[in-house]
């Protein structure tokens, strides 16, 4: 198994034109310092109390884990999230890309930690049609396997399979920073009009979400 695994994450960072050592050992990133303006293009950012208002009055959320969430060990707590989610009677669900994290499985693994049920985590091919039907996308630490520029031709990732979580109504990211991914790239999704940056670690984001959505 562990094998297979450095196998396809060798596959991944040839798609992705890094190299291995790169991936494995390069830092995480900053904190972010808040919404910005680069040339034309708005981040727009929120903080914990209005990204639960979003959440909790939604009817569709799709939480998609990342390497950030890894890092953070943020898996228990964003369970507690969606449960209390689901108690207000909303739909949830977890994208699983097959090669977020550091390796194929890994997020895959955090969750079952955490005890989400496996009927609600979702491969790329059987949530992808469904994000321009769900209310609100969560991204949790991810970064390159929901880059657009991966439908871009002339892109160094193009071709590589990403969750298009630039489909939902709204998309929250929480990240830490701007920072490009492993790819080394800009993510245009960060500059999407339907996307709002939740920037700072995840564990303490989550951790301050989870107590707003249950006040909310």
């Amino acid at each position: 198994m562990g094998a297979s695994g450095l196998i396809l994450t060798n596959l991944m960072c040839k798609a992705m034109n890094r190299s291995l050592a790169n991936v494995m050992f390069a830092g995480f990133g900053t904190e972010g310092a808040g919404p910005v303006e680069i040339g034309d293009r708005t981040v727009r950012s929120v903080d914990a109390e209005q990204a639960a208002m979003i959440l909790a009055y939604a009817q569709s959320v799709v939480f998609v884990p990342g390497y950030g969430l890894a890092v953070a060990q943020a898996q228990h707590d964003l369970k507690k999230v969606a449960s209390l989610l689901e108690e207000r009677g909303v739909d949830v669900r977890y994208a699983i890309h097959p090669v977020a994290g550091r390796m194929p499985g890994h997020m895959n693994v955090l969750l079952a930690e955490a005890d989400v049920p496996y009927t609600q985590l979702y491969d790329l091919d059987e949530i992808n049609d469904d994000f321009p039907t769900v209310d609100v996308a969560v991204v949790v630490g991810a970064n390159d396997v929901v880059n657009p520029l991966a439908r871009d031709p002339k892109s160094v990732i193009a071709g590589m399979p990403i969750l298009d979580v630039d489909k939902a109504k709204t998309c929250i990211v929480m990240k830490r920073s701007l920072s490009p991914g492993f790819a080394g790239i800009d993510n245009p999704l960060f500059y999407n009009e339907n996307t709002m940056m939740f920037f700072g670690n995840a564990k303490d984001s989550i951790v301050d979400l989870a107590k707003e959505v249950r006040e909310a």
